[in-house]
């Protein structure tokens, strides 16, 4: 693991491609290069290099249209002399603070700490609570599952086309944005599950509907795999002693009518599918505590299913 604080990106990264961008921009209003100099706290040697095209900056920055704002507005304050040091501080630091937000600072951090890649992280908003660690929880959650799938090579005959996607809730899930999934879902490829992309918050729609669903009536079912529907698994559910619940495919106020099923067995079931409908591949869902309960489940009923 890299250890590396998001000040270490401010002060190497943002600071020179800041006085880089600031420095052009003061020079274009006409100040002397020993004016700037005073002005950014560099040598007039300094500034000398930066117009003259001898620091680059960092891209994510310059393309940033906050970033250019900003310096723009500070270049012409002390251009024009409205504005002073203390206030263009005022401004840099609530940039920095934008950019430390799911910005550029966050998304170079994630970069540098692979740890933090697909928390969604906002550690220099928050710092360190119990929210940070259900995600990082429900990610891993995730992580361990999907690499359970491209271990079960039975799976890849019931990948459906639309791909399949492996889900775990945060404890506290409200919404999609708390489930963590794969980002453009996982595919059958010559004969293996291909894993995409790391898991992150917010990557689901349909699978994360339905672990949600399941959560509206038993908060302890945060985890679901989709596979496609085929009588072969849900017959080696039933051997199993699981008796599937069937419900329409269509969209519409889905989660809603799912939980009031749920309700009315009495239970959440391990199996829920449908059949399809016009535009509509039939899918089952595998539901378990956690994706790495709902894979393994997925995986011993396709292994079942196949064999018979």
């Amino acid at each position: 693991m890299t250890l590396q604080l998001p000040s270490e990106i401010v002060v190497e990264r943002f600071l020179p491609t800041l006085r880089v961008r600031l420095a052009a921009a003061l020079d274009d209003r006409g100040m002397t290069q020993q004016e700037i100099a005073d002005r950014l706290g560099v040598t007039q040697a300094s500034v000398s290099n930066y117009v003259g095209g001898g620091v680059e900056g960092e891209k994510r920055f310059l393309e940033d249209e906050r970033f250019e704002a900003t310096v723009e507005r500070v270049a012409e304050g002390f251009a024009d002399g409205t504005m002073d040091d203390y206030e263009a501080i005022a401004e840099l630091l609530e940039l920095i603070r934008a950019f430390e937000d799911r910005g550029p600072i966050c998304a170079i951090h994630e970069t540098e700490v692979p740890a933090l890649r697909g928390l969604g992280c906002d550690l220099c908003i928050r710092g360190r609570d119990a929210d940070l660690r259900a995600e990082r929880t429900a990610i891993e959650s995730v992580r361990r599952a999907a690499r359970a799938a491209t271990n079960a090579p039975a799976l890849v005959d019931h990948v459906p086309n639309v791909g399949t996607n492996i889900a775990t809730a945060r404890p506290d899930a409200a919404d999609e944005l708390d489930v963590a999934a794969i980002p453009g879902r996982v595919h059958a490829m010559h004969g293996r599950i291909n894993v995409p992309s790391d898991p992150e918050l917010g990557a689901s729609e349909h699978v994360a509907g339905m672990v949600l669903a399941a959560m509206d009536v038993d908060a302890s079912m945060r985890g679901a795999i989709n596979l496609a529907t085929s009588e072969a698994v849900l017959a080696a559910a039933r051997e199993r002693g699981i008796d599937p619940i069937e419900f329409e495919a269509g969209y519409e106020d889905r989660r809603r009518r799912l939980a009031a099923a749920f309700e009315e067995r009495g239970s959440v079931p391990r199996i829920v599918y449908h059949t399809g409908a016009f535009g509509i591949e039939p899918i089952t869902y595998v539901l378990g505590e956690t994706a790495v309960e709902a894979v393994s489940l997925a995986a011993e009923l396709v292994g079942d299913g196949d064999g018979e």
